[in-house]
């Protein structure tokens, strides 16, 4: 094997071959410096005098299923310019590494395409070497995403886990990119944020937030010029909650027994959408019946689908009539839970009438919160919360197939 054939097919560069081994199935190539490398690993002076060497043993990419192996006599050297006494610095391997930077190059691709735990008993090393490789990459390539040009933001909490254990996670609407990824679901995991976002002058138009009063406090106290846009699932949400509170109470003061048996069982029929009722299992019927024997429960389930259109207005000043009707006849019904949610819009109104000067919503967020609960059941869980972290930062690369 010549010189130049081991720096192209083996990124060793600086070093002049001697010649090969075999033993017990590895491939061992012995290298020496050249006399260009031998310098003060400090200064760069070649003015140095040797004393001794060490030879040294750096993984190699394997040929088929042999392991390779560069076994170099690393010079320690003393410098007559700084007085430094120490080894030079070895161009193909990174400082206390074991292993070469080709190795560790493709020690990461197969990452991609495959658990650290496979790639680690693939290229027999243990499964801390192969996380490190790609916590490393990560930590540098992602342990602090640019904010400058982001205009729009997305901010919800997340569930990672039992014994309510929450994320939570700001996104750049526009590219899904994580931006930030804080403890807890309160307020207060975004304060670093703010800071970071203050220090890099991001002029930010518009933020998609639940109706939680923390983060709207937030939003209005730090970016006090963006607008702030109440997420549609969100809202359905609470409505739907409101619907079910409604459905047990008059479940609980029913006397009948034949009512009781109609509001039994009636939760899922009510909060589907009427498009995804299931003809086969007679579902549509069901419901029908259900709502022509309860008055309130039909008045409050046919507002709920009606609040479905709101974000169907050709307009802005079209939705705030909408919404002035809604919330009228919403109060008039005297239902408890339909005027509470009336009072909830009405006071939340700039929220949702921003919708039509900013489309967007926390939806690229569920998104996100899928492809990590999939990450989390492939990777088995996470023992590094650092790492995890840095994962969820690059998780926007992925696709459909993840692997951790």
């Amino acid at each position: 094997m010549s010189t130049s054939l081991l720096y192209h097919a083996f990124g060793v560069r600086g070093y002049r071959y001697q010649r090969t081994e075999y033993d017990g199935g590895m491939v061992l190539f012995h290298v020496e410096p050249s006399d260009k490398t031998v310098c003060c690993s400090a200064c760069g002076s070649r003015n140095v005098i040797r004393r001794g060497s060490k030879e040294r043993w750096f993984r190699s990419l394997p040929i088929g299923s042999r392991l390779t192996w560069i076994i170099a006599d690393i010079p320690r050297v003393q410098c007559c310019d700084c007085g430094c006494v120490r080894q030079i610095k070895i161009g193909f391997a990174d400082p206390r590494r074991t292993y070469t930077k080709t190795w560790a190059q493709y020690a990461l691709e197969l990452t991609r395409a495959m658990t650290i735990k496979d790639v680690a008993d693939a290229l027999r090393v243990t499964w801390d070497v192969v996380k490190e490789i790609k916590k490393n990459y990560l930590q540098k390539h992602f342990s602090k995403p640019p904010l400058k040009d982001v205009t729009h933001l997305a901010i919800d909490e997340i569930c990672i886990g039992s014994g309510h254990r929450y994320l939570t996670l700001v996104i750049d609407w526009a590219t899904g990119a994580v931006l930030f990824v804080g403890e807890g679901k309160s307020a207060d995991s975004l304060v670093p944020f703010w800071r970071r976002l203050k220090r890099s002058r991001a002029r930010i138009e518009a933020v998609a937030i639940d109706m939680s009063k923390a983060y709207i406090q937030a939003v209005e106290t730090h970016l006090p010029n963006a607008a702030i846009v109440f997420d549609h699932f969100h809202v359905v949400k609470l409505m739907n909650e409101k619907l079910t509170a409604l459905r047990r109470d008059l479940y609980r003061e029913a006397s009948d027994l034949l009512d009781r048996d109609v509001l039994k069982g009636m939760r899922w029929l009510l909060l589907k959408n009427p498009g995804n009722l299931n003809q086969e299992k007679d579902e549509p019927a069901r419901l029908e019946e259900a709502l022509r024997l309860n008055a309130p429960l039909a008045t409050a389930y046919y507002l709920k689908e009606e609040l479905r259109l709101f974000w169907e207005q050709p307009s802005k000043a079209a939705a705030q009539r909408f919404l002035d009707s809604w919330c009228d006849r919403a109060m008039s019904t005297g239902i408890k839970q339909l005027m509470t949610m009336a009072r909830t819009l009405a006071s939340r109104a700039f929220g949702l009438l921003a919708y039509f000067d900013h489309p967007i919503s926390t939806g690229p967020l569920e998104g996100i919160n899928n492809k990590i609960k999939t990450l989390q059941r492939q990777s088995y869980g996470f023992r590094d919360a650092e790492y995890f972290k840095l994962s969820i930062f690059a998780i926007h690369q992925l696709k459909y197939a993840l692997v951790g």
